[in-house]
């Protein structure tokens, strides 16, 4: 039987996908926490840039989770940490990290091209997302990474960001830029002169000038880019990486977590557990019994409703939980307070591993 309990035992990635709203960042940090008090040294990291993980974990406002592992204050058995995703420093890492040496990783870092792409290109930061996860896997200081993916149109984006690096690198115009024969040093060869004219007509010509700079400068770094694409991709499809599933019993987020789950079906990965938060409570039928009449009656009539809410929930969530084995789908009901600080994680993750004490 799969449960939540058995996955922060025993798997070494765990990532939480789901919709903007569900209250994925929380149940990031509560499984890691438990986690933690089960005995493992836990990172839990972020990709969402609002201070959500911050908050969840009780952080004063002037102190910010960073780009670096820090370590939590709390009574467990094991280890807890947390990392918010900084994209520029992730990426001047990996920069420096495949450089020959430093003159070169310099001459990357300062050029203005370079910037633009770590500041501002599209699938930059989910592919920085999976080398932070890469990084943190492979840190021995930790043996569960808990990732706290943004919402899942931006998720799948996050999943597919290795496979888009080596698309990039295999691209033919890329290969004509970096080309060591092709001319760089002359300005490129004549097949990118005709492209590059082009491009100064709408940019400057210095943006041009930038730009053959850096692919002069990346020259040689493509097969440490390619490799840790390669390498990031598997650790994704690993046996030891989980998927949670974070949602929330309405109609427009079932559904898309249903079109979700098939995108990562696509990718022969599998939602290995189901997290449902702010689900209404049931209350048995035999409850009812004696209180249709009388003075009683209203609580009746309000039972009878708590009864078809629940049930209407239940119908709307069959469509995601039906395929999965007992113990895999937990249901987590209206708490009394929002989860903000270290007690109402605990809290919280008594919900997800319930009889789960180990």
């Amino acid at each position: 039987m799969t449960s939540l309990a058995t996955l922060l035992e025993q798997q070494t990635v765990i990532v939480c996908v789901g919709a903007g709203g569900v209250g994925k960042t929380t149940t990031a940090a509560a499984l890691a926490l438990e986690a933690s008090r089960r005995g493992r040294r836990v990172c839990v990291v972020t990709i969402d840039p609002a201070r959500r993980l911050s908050d969840a974990m009780g952080f004063d406002p002037d102190r910010a989770i960073g780009n670096e592992p820090q370590q939590i204050d709390v009574a467990v058995k094991g280890e807890l940490w947390a990392v918010m995703l900084d994209t520029s420093t992730t990426f001047d890492g990996l920069i420096r990290t495949y450089a020959p040496n430093e003159e070169q990783a310099q001459n990357i870092l300062t050029n203005d091209f370079f910037r633009n792409i770590a500041d501002s290109m599209s699938g930059a930061h989910e592919y920085m997302a999976m080398e932070k996860l890469y990084e943190l896997h492979n840190d021995e200081r930790f043996d569960l990474v808990v990732v706290d993916t943004p919402p899942t149109s931006n998720a799948i984006d996050f999943l597919e960001a290795p496979d888009r690096i080596t698309q990039f690198l295999d691209h033919r115009l890329y290969k004509i830029l970096v080309t060591p024969n092709g001319g760089l040093a002359r300005v490129v060869n004549f097949a990118a002169q005709g492209f590059l004219r082009t491009v100064a007509r709408v940019v400057s010509a210095s943006v041009v000038d930038d730009a053959i700079e850096f692919f002069a400068a990346f020259d040689g770094m493509e097969e440490g880019f390619r490799g840790r694409a390669v390498a990031v991709h598997d650790l994704l499809i690993a046996e030891d990486t989980a998927f949670v599933l974070v949602t929330v019993p309405r109609n427009d987020t079932v559904d898309d977590a249903a079109a979700f789950i098939e995108t990562l079906a696509e990718a022969d990965i599998a939602v290995d557990a189901i997290v449902v938060n702010r689900v209404h409570p049931s209350f048995g039928s035999d409850r009812l019994d004696g209180l249709d009449d009388g003075a009683l009656a209203p609580f009746s009539t309000v039972l009878h409703d708590s009864q078809a809410v629940a049930a209407g929930q239940d119908t709307v969530l069959a469509t995601l939980t039906n395929e999965l084995p007992a113990g895999a789908v937990v249901k987590i009901p209206f708490l009394d307070t929002d989860v903000h600080d270290l007690d109402g994680l605990a809290s919280l993750a008594q919900w997800l591993t319930p009889n789960g004490t180990p």
